[in-house]
C-alpha cells in the first residue's frame, strides 16, 4: 500500500456529517443532472463527497462535469481522489463509506473480516481507529493507530490521528512526541500547527496556545471552531474582553453554533442583550438546528435569563438542555454505586498498616477533590497565590494509573513524573485539583503517604443545582439528571465517611460558606494544614495572574461576594425532587 497523506480522504469528515446522508445527496445530484441543472448538481455531488470522501461514483460525477465545464484544477482534484481510492482494496472503499456514512458497526464488520482474511493492512487499522475514536473508546484507538505506524511509519495522516486521540486522552507529552515528527516534516503545515496550540492549551501554556491559534487563525476563514477554542485559551489566561469577542466571532462564523452561545454565558460574567436573547430564542426553537447545537443553546438561554432574574424560563430551557444532553451520554448510576462498595470493601484500616509508598518525595502534591462547583476552584486559587504552592489543573494522572501495577512506591514515582509536567516552575508544592479523585483517595495515601488531601464541600442543594446548570465539555455525565446527581452525591458522601473512618484526621475538609463568610481564618486553616506560612497573597487571591481552566476562572478573579450563596433558592419550586433526594445530605 502506498501510505500518502491522500489516504485520509478515505475516512472523510465524518464530525461534520449533515444530517442527510451522502446518498441522498448523490441521488439529488443525478436528479438534477436529468433537468440540465448542471451548477446546482455539482453543488450537490460536492456534499455528497464532503460527507463522504469514500464515494467514487460521486468524485467520478465530478471529474467529467468539471472537465465539460473546463475547470481543469477542480477536474484533477477529483482525479486524484478517484486515484487513491482505485490504490485501495474495493473492500476497504467500501469499509470508508459505511464508516462516513455513520453505519459503524457495519464498517467494523467489513474491516474485520478484510483483515482476518487478508492479514495486517495500515489502512484497514487506521480505519477502525478511527471508528474507535469516534465511539470514544481512546485506548482501544491509541492501540490500533499504534499499529498502523508500525506497519506505515511514514503515514502522516495516521500519526496525526495518533496525537489527536493521545491529546483527547490528555496524553500531552506523548502527544508532543509524536506531533514533533510532523512538525519536522512540515514547519507550517495548518493542522499541525492547530494541534500544537491544543497541546499547549492542555498542558495550561495558555499564552503560548492562543498565538498559535492565532498562527492559523491569520491563515484561515471560517473556522468557528477554531474561534472558539481562541476564546477558551483568552478566557483561562484572564483575558476575557478578548474571549468575549473571539466567542462572538465564533457564533458570527456560524450563527448556530451552540457552543459559541455557551461559552458566552459561561464567562459568568457576560450579559446577554435582549436582542441576543432573542436570537438565541429563535435558534433553538428552529427546526433545522441540530441536537448537538440545541443543548448548548439551552443552557446559555438558562444562564441568560437567570441573570435577567426570569427564573421560571430559565428553569425550563436548564430543564430541556439536561432532558437532551442526558440521550446522548450513557450514565448508569448503578456502576458508581458499584464502584463505591467496591472501594469499602476494598480499603480497611488494615490496607495502611505497612506504608509502602514514596515517603519523602522532592515536591508535595496537594490534592483537591469534592464535587464539580463546589467552591474547590476558590481554594485552588487561594493555595496558587503562596509562592512555594504550583497551581496546575484537573489532572488525569491518577486515574490513568489507578488500575496499574500494586508498587505503590514506583506508582507514587510514576504520579509525579506525569503531574510534574503540568507544573514547570518546580516549587515544592503544587496542586492536583481534579474532583473525582475522591475516588481514589486510597490508592493516594497508598503510594503518597504524605500527599495533602482537602475535600471542599457546599451546601447540597447549591452545589447540585450549580451543577444541573452547568454543560461540561467532557466528562461529569452523572450531572444531567437530578436523580443520577443525587445518587452521585450520596454515593460522594458515603466514601468520603469511609475514608474518614479508616484515615482519621488524614483530610481537611473545608467548607464554601464558612469560606466566604470567614476568609481570613479559613485561608489560615488551610495554610497550616498543608504546612505553609501564611502571606498576604493568599487573602489578595483575586490579583495572581495564573491560567484557571475551570467554570469559575472568572469568578475566583473577583473579591469572595456572598450573593452566589443562596442564588439556588430561586430555583426552589423546581427542586423538590432533589431536595428529597438528598435528604441524608
Amino acid at each position: 500500500m502506498q501510505a500518502d497523506d491522500d489516504c485520509v480522504k478515505l475516512v472523510g469528515n465524518h464530525e461534520l456529517q449533515s444530517d442527510r446522508g451522502s446518498g441522498w445527496y448523490e441521488e439529488r445530484g443525478h436528479a438534477l443532472l436529468t433537468t440540465g441543472d448542471t451548477s446546482r448538481a455539482i453543488e450537490a455531488f460536492e456534499l455528497s463527497v464532503t460527507i463522504n470522501a469514500a464515494r467514487v461514483s460521486s468524485w467520478s460525477a465530478l471529474e467529467r462535469l468539471h472537465r465539460t465545464n473546463g475547470d481543469t484544477c477542480k477536474a484533477d482534484i477529483a482525479a486524484r481522489h478517484l486515484a487513491t481510492l482505485r490504490r485501495l482494496p474495493p473492500t476497504l472503499v467500501r469499509a470508508g463509506s459505511l464508516f462516513c456514512d455513520g453505519e459503524m458497526t457495519a464498517a467494523k464488520a467489513v474491516l474485520q473480516e478484510f483483515l482476518h482474511n487478508e492479514g495486517s493492512h495500515a489502512e484497514a487499522f487506521r480505519l477502525l481507529g478511527r471508528i474507535a475514536h469516534h465511539e470514544n473508546q481512546l485506548e482501544a484507538a491509541a492501540m490500533l493507530f499504534e499499529q498502523v505506524l508500525a506497519i506505515a511509519p511514514d503515514y502522516r495522516a495516521a500519526r496525526a490521528d495518533y496525537v489527536r486521540t493521545l491529546i483527547e486522552q490528555q496524553r500531552y507529552l506523548e502527544a508532543r512526541q509524536a506531533l514533533d515528527e510532523l512538525l519536522e516534516l512540515e514547519p507550517g503545515h495548518r493542522d499541525y500547527l492547530f494541534l500544537g496550540a491544543n497541546i499547549q492549551a492542555g498542558l495550561g501554556q495558555h499564552e503560548h496556545a492562543i498565538r498559535g491559534y492565532q498562527q492559523v487563525l491569520a491563515r484561515t476563514r471560517g473556522w468557528p471552531e477554531l474561534w472558539l477554542l481562541l476564546g477558551n485559551s483568552l478566557k483561562a489566561a484572564g483575558r476575557a474582553q478578548e474571549a468575549v469577542e473571539a466567542h462572538r466571532a465564533a457564533a458570527a462564523a456560524r450563527p448556530s453554533f451552540g457552543d459559541a452561545w455557551w461559552s458566552l454565558a459561561n464567562l459568568k460574567t457576560y450579559l446577554f442583550s435582549p436582542e441576543e436573547i432573542g436570537r438565541m430564542r429563535s435558534l433553538e426553537a428552529a427546526p433545522v438546528t441540530r441536537v448537538v447545537d440545541r443543548i448548548p443553546l439551552c443552557f446559555a438561554l438558562g444562564k441568560a435569563l437567570e441573570d435577567r432574574a426570569s427564573y421560571e424560563e430559565s428553569w425550563r430551557y436548564y430543564e430541556r438542555g439536561n432532558a437532551l444532553h442526558s440521550e446522548r451520554v450513557s450514565y448508569d448510576p448503578h456502576s458508581f454505586e458499584s464502584e463505591v462498595e467496591r472501594l469499602i470493601q476494598t480499603y480497611t484500616a488494615g490496607t495502611f498498616a505497612t506504608r509502602t509508598g514514596l515517603e519523602s518525595p522532592a515536591c508535595t502534591p496537594i490534592f483537591i477533590v469534592g464535587l464539580p462547583r463546589s467552591g474547590s476552584t476558590l481554594v485552588e486559587q487561594i493555595l496558587a497565590s503562596h509562592s512555594r504552592v504550583e497551581g496546575t489543573a484537573e489532572l488525569p494522572v491518577v486515574g490513568r494509573i489507578a488500575f496499574g501495577e500494586d508498587d505503590y512506591q514506583r506508582l507514587g514515582a510514576r504520579y509525579l513524573e506525569e503531574a510534574r509536567s503540568f507544573a514547570p516552575h518546580g516549587k515544592p508544592f503544587f496542586i492536583d485539583k481534579r474532583p473525582d479523585n475522591f475516588r481514589h483517595i486510597g490508592l493516594i495515601h497508598r503510594m503518597l503517604p504524605t500527599a495533602k488531601l482537602i475535600d471542599v464541600r457546599r451546601d447540597p442543594l447549591a452545589c447540585c443545582f450549580s451543577n444541573f446548570k452547568q454543560l461540561y465539555a467532557r466528562g461529569n455525565d452523572f450531572t444531567y439528571s437530578i436523580d443520577a446527581l443525587a445518587r452521585y452525591y450520596n454515593g460522594y458522601l458515603r466514601l468520603m465517611d469511609h475514608w474518614d473512618a479508616i484515615l482519621p484526621n488524614r483530610i481537611l475538609r473545608v467548607s464554601y460558606e464558612n469560606l466566604v463568610d470567614d476568609l481570613e481564618t479559613n485561608v489560615l486553616r488551610l495554610l497550616r494544614y498543608c504546612e505553609l506560612d501564611p502571606e498576604p497573597g493568599c487573602l489578595r487571591f483575586h490579583t495572581t495572574e495564573r491560567p484557571v481552566n475551570t467554570a469559575s476562572s472568572e469568578q475566583v478573579r473577583q473579591p469572595v461576594y456572598r450573593t452566589g450563596l443562596r442564588q439556588w433558592r430561586h430555583y426552589e419550586p423546581w427542586l423538590g425532587d432533589l431536595r428529597a433526594a438528598l435528604r441524608r445530605a
